[in-house]
């Protein structure tokens, strides 16, 4: 269930190539999802939220750990949920201008509209999701973003909207590895 999201996430963020340089680093995006009608995914995701809460304080840190090992942290509420990213981004990907990209099969176009705005969409198929939104760049540190998503979770389309921005944190990604596709 987090994998769609995830893998939403991801390739709403990645399938864009960049209207201005972006630096090369550490960077965090925080994503707010809203799902529309009566999500299977934001059920799920209340329940193991739910789950999660009544775990006993050392299992739960354990799960945490592993979670923000991988640079992800993750609040589920009602209606929605709210993910935040870590990710390192190359010298050779910010050349290349472009950020990490789930494990798949996406394409995407990208549109200029202007300066510092761009249209995006992407269709991938690992999950089957595809999406088209806009993205403003405010300066070589921060980015924000507005998507609107559809994918299949167990034969059911699902809708979500997103909300997300980027910001850069650091010229070191320190712990954590550039992305690949491996």
């Amino acid at each position: 269930m987090h994998r769609i999201l995830v893998a939403a996430v991801l390739g709403a963020s990645a399938s864009f190539a960049f209207a201005q340089s972006l630096k090369p680093g550490l960077w965090e995006s925080t994503h707010k999802t809203q799902f529309e009608g009566n999500s299977e995914t934001a059920q799920k995701m209340a329940q193991a939220q739910q789950q999660m809460a009544n775990m006993p304080p050392e299992q739960r840190k354990m799960m945490e750990d592993m979670m923000k090992s991988r640079g992800i942290s993750m609040n589920v509420g009602a209606g929605g949920s709210s993910m935040t990213v870590k990710y390192c981004l190359t010298k050779e990907m910010a050349e290349r201008k472009e950020i990490p990209t789930q494990r798949g099969d996406c394409k995407s176009t990208n549109t200029p509209m202007g300066p510092g705005k761009m249209k995006i969409a992407f269709t991938c198929s690992n999950p089957p999701s595809s999406g088209e939104g806009e993205v403003t760049f405010s300066s070589p540190e921060a980015y924000s973003m507005k998507m609107a998503v559809n994918t299949t979770v167990q034969g059911k389309p699902e809708k979500m909207n997103m909300d997300a921005s980027g910001r850069w944190l650091a010229s070191d990604c320190g712990d954590v590895k550039p992305f690949t596709r491996k």
